[in-house]
């Protein structure tokens, strides 16, 4: 049987785990955390990764976690919409609407379709070796937690890829325990693939591509927030100011998801950041400034954002791919950073397993890629305006375009949204007029 090594068990290391455990791979995932704890926010799955989570039997699970309705667009400071549309309208053009959701549930989701064992925790991963697959790691020390994890499974079958540190989904996000595997003893292995999901700052990417500029700061830094009681039918939405952004997105459960972001230098910070973002958006339209007065400090994440703004080389080197923010992070305007690391994830699965090497993958996947990378960042730009006369002219043209040919306006992210993975009939669209 085929080894895989996944290092990173976010989004998209999760999911590939999982597509190449369906297509008969044994699958080792590497993570450096000594828990999976999903950072406390929201994540907007498309129609794209929808469809994409289909050909792994997830897709409608997440689609009844949807809680959009009403109308969803673009607003001004003052509340005034530049641009909007329904969920009826994007689910007529596309085959599926957006689903707004808590990232730990689509976490769950991916953790209970992998095998027992799959994932070891607390181990880093310090070398990879693009022309023999080899994967050199290194394990932490630590003390075994009896009785707090009654739902995790803590056993260890034979074989290099049978590791153990998988936590239960029902059962928290569990700690990985000590453990007697040959690997603590002669800390590498060789796979067959490599897949490196480890993210923006991705050592492996660097390693294989030491000429590239690596990560660069977008201009902006954000907050994400979960507000529970928040979630309001109808209000779903993303204002625009001066040099400003703040979007609301209801979740299932009466949850609502907020996040901001300012044209600031990057490195701020500090203090109370609640107390900051009432400070910018306090005197936004309703219902921001009511939800940020209903928010809890401590639930308030703060980060610069960063984007890999010069397109990589290719997505592979010998043996190792890479997926997600390692191989195209970009800035969220487009809400597609983890809709393409789930698109990387099958569609390499099924590159992996066609016989034909990884070359099939970059050619899948790093034009596309790199042109929703670049129009993120166009967006992005277009955020940070801070001349009022510029921002009038700004909000002016989106107006203007949305009433004169709304239908071009929704038609631009036909080439996004109306990706079908490989194997799949496509989806037709409706003609721009």
């Amino acid at each position: 049987m085929a080894h895989a090594v996944v290092i990173g068990a976010g989004i998209g290391g999760l999911t590939a785990a999982v597509a190449l455990q369906q297509r008969g791979w044994d699958v080792t995932v590497f993570e450096r955390a000594a828990s999976l704890e999903p950072v406390g926010s929201g994540l907007a799955v498309a129609a794209n990764a929808l469809k994409a989570l289909d050909t792994i039997g997830v897709g409608d699970e997440i689609r009844r976690l949807s809680a959009i309705q009403g109308e969803a667009g673009i607003r001004r400071a003052d509340g005034r919409w530049l641009m909007k549309t329904t969920e009826e309208a994007t689910s007529a053009r596309h085959g599926d609407s957006v689903v707004l959701l808590r990232r730990a549930d689509l976490v769950d989701a991916l953790l209970a379709r992998l095998e027992p064992g799959t994932i070891r925790l607390n181990t880093t991963v310090k070398e990879v070796d693009p022309e023999t697959g080899r994967v050199t790691i290194e394990v932490r020390d630590l003390e075994t937690t009896s009785g707090t994890d009654p739902g995790a499974s803590h056993g260890t079958a034979p074989g290099p890829g049978r590791v153990t540190g998988r936590p239960h989904p029902e059962a928290g996000r569990a700690s990985a325990p000590e453990t007697d595997h040959p690997m603590d003893r002669e800390p590498y292995l060789e796979a067959d693939l490599v897949v490196a999901a480890d993210g923006i700052h991705s050592s492996v990417r660097a390693a294989l591509f030491p000429g590239h500029p690596g990560p660069r700061y977008a201009g902006i830094t954000s907050w994400r927030i979960l507000i529970p009681g928040g979630g309001v039918p109808g209000q779903t939405f993303e204002s625009w100011g001066e040099g400003k952004v703040f979007g609301v997105m209801p979740l299932a459960g009466g949850l609502a998801y907020c996040y901001a972001t300012d044209a600031v230098p990057a490195g701020g910070g500090g203090g109370d950041q609640r107390a900051e973002l009432r400070r910018l958006f306090g005197d936004w339209h309703a219902p921001i400034p009511a939800l940020l007065a209903s928010a809890s400090p401590e639930n308030v994440l703060r980060n610069d954002v960063h984007h890999l703004a010069v397109p990589l080389p290719a997505m592979h080197r010998g043996k190792v791919a890479l997926l997600g923010d390692a191989a195209h992070a970009m800035t969220p305007n487009l809400g597609q950073g983890a809709c393409q690391a789930i698109e990387d994830a099958v569609v390499l699965a099924h590159v992996a397993g066609s016989g034909t090497g990884l070359d099939g993958y970059t050619a899948a996947r790093l034009e596309r890629t790199a042109g929703i990378v670049a129009r993120s960042a166009s967006i992005c730009r277009a955020t940070r305006l801070r001349n009022p006369p510029a921002v009038r002219l700004r909000d002016v043209m989106m107006a203007l375009t949305w009433r004169l040919a709304p239908a071009r306006m929704t038609g631009a992210m036909d080439d996004v949204l109306g990706w079908t993975p490989p194997a799949m009939p496509a989806t037709p669209t409706i003609p721009m007029t």
